[in-house]
């Protein structure tokens, strides 16, 4: 870029997207003159869907400022909670996100995933046409103009990133109301209903079952359930603490 000199501060919290040069207090930047400010943004290599607000000399401006020589920018990351208007609040995950999509269904979030790596194009199309946030660590599909909100997944951590996803989110819980697996809904099924998916033992020793709706699967209170139950504790707690 050969233009306007500008001077650019990035919040601590998004400081993870830039060079080591700039994560600490306003660094000059050399403007082209034309781009939008939220494209001198990206360049540097914060998505849009982690900007809450981008402030211009002491007020804030939309993205598509183009930015002027001497201004300071201050790029400021997402509220929490973020609110997303315009859909009831749903998600879609990408290939990589499998662990956390089957929390977040375990919870009861209305959470589709793509278990097979579908590509960029399409998964940004499906979230246009479902209205679904976006989850990604991949910030090349989060900088894709046709989604219809996402958000950059931080940690790679399974615990970490549900306890991130629900703090900037706040999506409302209904534990145990989702299957995992497909992320249908669940219903409530007599052993008779649900025998022909149960082994002997299984069978013989517990008598209440849920069923989805959707794929037909068996849900009982087996041998995972209390690390199930543990995970559903702390994310409540995080609800009400």
């Amino acid at each position: 870029m050969n233009g306007p000199e500008i001077h650019v501060e990035v919040a601590p919290e998004l400081t993870v997207f830039v060079p080591p040069g700039r994560r600490t207090g306003a660094t000059p930047l050399t403007t082209d003159g034309v781009s939008t400010l939220g494209h001198v943004v990206e360049s540097l290599g914060v998505p849009l869907t982690e900007v809450g607000a981008l402030v211009v000399d002491g007020h804030e401006v939309p993205v598509s400022h183009v930015p002027t020589a001497g201004e300071s920018v201050t790029v400021r990351p997402v509220t929490r909670p973020q609110l997303v208007p315009g859909a009831p609040l749903r998600f879609l995950l990408d290939v990589h996100l499998g662990t956390l999509a089957r929390r977040l269904r375990l919870l009861g979030v209305d959470t589709a995933y793509e278990s097979t790596d579908i590509g960029d194009p399409a998964l940004a199309a499906q979230s246009a046409a479902q209205q679904r946030v976006m989850l990604s660590r991949d910030r090349g599909l989060l900088r894709r103009r046709e989604l219809w909100a996402g958000a950059y997944v931080y940690s790679t951590q399974p615990e970490e990133q549900l306890r991130d996803v629900l703090s900037r989110f706040a999506p409302e819980l209904r534990p145990w109301s989702r299957c995992t697996a497909c992320n249908g809904l669940l219903k409530a099924a007599t052993k008779e209903e649900v025998a022909d998916r149960l082994e002997g033992g299984t069978e013989r020793s517990y008598d209440v079952f849920a069923q989805c709706r959707d794929c037909g699967r068996a849900y009982w209170k087996g041998a995972h359930h209390e690390q199930l139950e543990t995970i559903v504790r702390e994310a409540l707690r995080m609800r009400t603490g």
